[in-house]
Order: structure tokens, then C-alpha cells, then sequence
């Protein structure tokens, strides 16, 4: 078998010291271009950051209505869709109507605290023509956040105070706590969680809410939860 000496080979093939000095050369060339190009491309990235950023602070420019310590006053009527978290209870509509008064935190963040008086209540599944209804004087206390132009996004607490309640039966309507059975009187206080969005136009305020009822509405176990969509049409003015 013919052999090679390895050591032999190795020394032909040795590139002599100036070659040696060029491909040193080319390599450290190659290495530069390359920090360079890949410098070039950092850069352009950091570029469109900043133009990315710069568009989105623009936008938030465009779209914000109001400055930190604006105060805002907005008469408000609507409609409710309201029942009780009970299996028999049903839907049924009721005005609602008052002031809510808004303080802008920042352009995009408002604190807002109401007054409304709300027709709530429900009919029953199994029985025509019969509705209990609860009217309350609530107090919506919300955190808005102004996530686009007009529209806001919003949630909060919503403590009440029960200033009616009756049941309406084949159109005659009677003081539900009267002919309430023992101990099932309609409880003076109610606590809600709303949350909701709104969209305004030219001052004009269409807001949609569901409050989630939190305390039962009476002292009795299986006595349910007001539950309630509301929808409302306001109108905002500066002070």
C-alpha cells in the first residue's frame, strides 16, 4: 500500500508568510463589512422604531378629546333591560335618567361619578302579566378609558339605594313589601359592578352598560341579583 507522509504535504501546502499577511487581510475585511452591514441594519430597525413611536404618540395626539383637569357634565336618558338572577325572573324595560359629572386624570383617563334614577325589576316566565318593580337612585362611579377616537372603554363601582317597590299584577300595582312573605322585604342597598363602552360625537354620548348585580335584593336565600343592560343617550358639556 503506497503511503503519504502527512508532514510533507502540510509543508507543501503552507502558504508562504505574505500570503499568509494577505488572507489575514481579506478576513479581517470580510469581518468589518459584515459589523458594518449588520451596524447598517441595527440602525435602520432603531429608525423605524422611533417613526413607529412617533406615529403612535401622533395618533394619541389626534384622537384625545380632552386635557389632565377637564371636568365634564353630561345629562343622560336611556333604556333598561333588567331582571333578577332567578330562574323564573324575566326581562323587562325601564327608563333610566340623571347627571353623571367626569374628571380627566390625563388626555386619555377619566374618573366619573353619576346620579341616576333607574326603573328595575323583572316579569315573571310563568305568569302573564306580572312585574316587580324596583326603582333605584344609583351611583355609578367609573374609571373611562379613552382608548380611541370617541370611544372609550369602562368599569367601576355602583353602590344604590332603593327608593320604590311594587308588583304589578293584570294592571294593578301594590307596595311589594305589604304582601311580601316574613322577612323578604326589598333591601334598602344594592352594590353593582358596571362595565361597559361609550362612543361620542360632537358632544353626543351613546353608552352601553351591564351592570352585574353583587348583593341579593332581598333577605331571603333564594332571592337573585339585579341584573341589567342599559343603554343611554347623553350629551357632555365643558365647565
Amino acid at each position: 500500500m503506497l503511503s503519504i507522509s502527512t508532514e510533507k504535504m502540510d509543508q507543501q501546502n503552507a502558504p508562504p508568510s505574505a500570503s499568509i499577511s494577505k488572507y489575514s487581510r481579506i478576513l479581517i475585511y470580510k469581518v468589518k463589512s459584515k459589523q458594518i452591514v449588520l451596524t447598517k441594519f441595527r440602525l435602520e430597525i432603531m429608525k423605524k422604531i422611533i417613526a413607529m413611536a412617533a406615529l403612535v404618540l401622533s395618533s394619541v395626539g389626534a384622537f384625545a378629546q380632552y386635557s389632565a383637569g377637564d371636568f365634564t357634565l353630561q345629562p343622560k336618558v336611556g333604556l333598561n333591560c333588567s331582571s333578577l338572577t332567578e330562574d323564573d325572573a324575566d326581562y323587562k324595560a325601564g327608563f333610566v335618567g340623571g347627571l353623571e359629572l367626569e374628571y380627566h386624570v390625563s388626555p386619555l383617563i377619566g374618573i366619573s361619578g353619576g346620579l341616576l334614577y333607574s326603573m328595575q325589576g323583572c316579569k315573571a316566565k310563568d305568569v302573564d302579566d306580572f312585574k316587580i318593580n324596583l326603582d333605584y337612585i344609583n351611583i355609578p362611579i367609573l374609571a373611562n378609558f379613552y382608548v380611541a377616537k370617541g370611544f372609550a372603554l369602562k368599569a367601576g363601582i355602583q353602590p344604590a339605594f332603593n327608593v320604590s317597590n311594587k308588583v304589578k299584577y293584570q294592571g294593578v300595582s301594590v307596595d311589594y313589601d305589604k304582601y311580601a312573605p316574613s322577612g323578604a322585604k326589598i333591601k334598602t342597598f344594592d352594590f353593582a359592578i358596571p362595565v361597559g363602552a361609550s362612543y361620542e360625537y360632537q358632544n353626543f354620548v351613546l353608552d352601553a352598560r351591564y351592570n352585574i348585580g353583587v348583593t341579593k335584593v332581598a333577605d331571603i336565600d333564594d332571592a337573585g341579583c339585579n341584573s341589567v343592560f342599559q343603554l343611554t343617550l347623553g350629551y357632555k358639556f365643558s365647565l
